[in-house]
């Protein structure tokens, strides 16, 4: 009974720890432990501040155009050269990011709450709900990605581009990554929890929101930090192609297409996008799979 007591006493005069203590214990682990997922962080931190303040890495407007200087090579006035109209590549460079990171995150929005209403519902349901929408499912992996998107860009000309990227690659990202929810959901059902807060008499949507819900946010973050790096790199692609955001608004992908003819008298207008959509999209990957091995039990210390 008093090695009771003293553990007791123990428990009652440990101080209490506060959020902001373990935000601080979890950072500096994550530091530690996960230094490719911390380098990934820094470079998605970097990027959105880009994306929100561009006037705080720039001073000069991305559009203004000085003939005399074209193809101009790096150098201290133009750190990455200038452009076939004598542009600012670096300034491009930087207000280009907006459009990524703009489109990357509103994939990642409409994916994953449609991903996890799909799958969360489409998992704990079953039965015939649970096979009509998997078939739905199953079209929607089956249509051929770009050409769908190019479909969709090309055919709703009174929504602006930017929102027309986003809701055809995420509508198509949603589908695929609602057959990972639903998995997790089904999983997550036949614990004893959820069986016990059936029997008490909670309601379906209680139990869904309360209880099945919660287990699979991990998974759904984790895909979501993969996703924009993913969306980053498709609306590149459409970009090179053409279907992108117009001139004279930077873009990425439209400095990569503009460059194509000039690849061996300005190799620099080729490669410095090219850089920087390489290191957008492994940022993101990176701090994905960090953010996978710490909020996924099973990936706990196997690295």
């Amino acid at each position: 009974m008093a090695t009771d007591a003293r553990v007791l006493d123990a428990y009652a005069l440990r101080p209490e720890v506060t959020f902001l203590q373990r935000l601080r214990r979890s950072t500096i682990n994550f530091i530690k432990h996960k230094p490719l997922g911390t380098f990934g962080a820094v470079i998605v931190l970097v990027l959105i501040a880009m994306a929100l303040v561009p006037q705080i890495f720039t001073t000069l407007d991305p559009n203004a155009s000085a003939l005399l200087d074209r193809y101009q090579g790096p150098s201290a006035a133009h750190w990455f050269g200038t452009d076939q109209q004598g542009r600012d590549l670096y300034t491009r460079m930087v207000y280009g990011t907006r459009n990524s990171i703009m489109i990357g995150f509103g994939v990642v929005a409409i994916s994953s709450t449609v991903a996890l209403i799909l799958g969360v519902v489409s998992g704990y349901y079953g039965g015939w709900f649970d096979t009509l929408i998997q078939r739905v499912v199953d079209v929607g992996i089956a249509l051929p990605g770009l050409i769908f998107i190019i479909l969709v860009v090309t055919s709703l000309q009174q929504i602006p581009v930017n929102l027309r990227i986003v809701l055809a690659v995420g509508s198509l990202v949603a589908l695929s990554s609602s057959r990972v929810i639903r998995g997790a959901a089904i999983s997550a059902k036949q614990n004893q929890y959820v069986e016990a807060a059936r029997v008490v008499g909670a309601s379906d949507f209680r139990i869904i929101f309360r209880h099945v819900a919660p287990n699979v946010f991990p998974i759904l973050i984790i895909g979501a930090s993969i996703q924009v790096g993913s969306a980053v790199l498709v609306e590149s692609s459409l970009a090179f192609l053409g279907y992108g955001v117009q001139p004279p608004t930077a873009s990425w992908g439209r400095m990569l297409n503009e460059a194509r003819e000039r690849l061996v008298q300005a190799p620099h207008l080729a490669i410095f996008p090219g850089l920087i959509i390489f290191f957008t999209v492994y940022s993101f990957n990176m701090l994905g799979d960090a953010l996978r091995d710490v909020l996924d039990p099973r990936m706990r210390g196997s690295r």
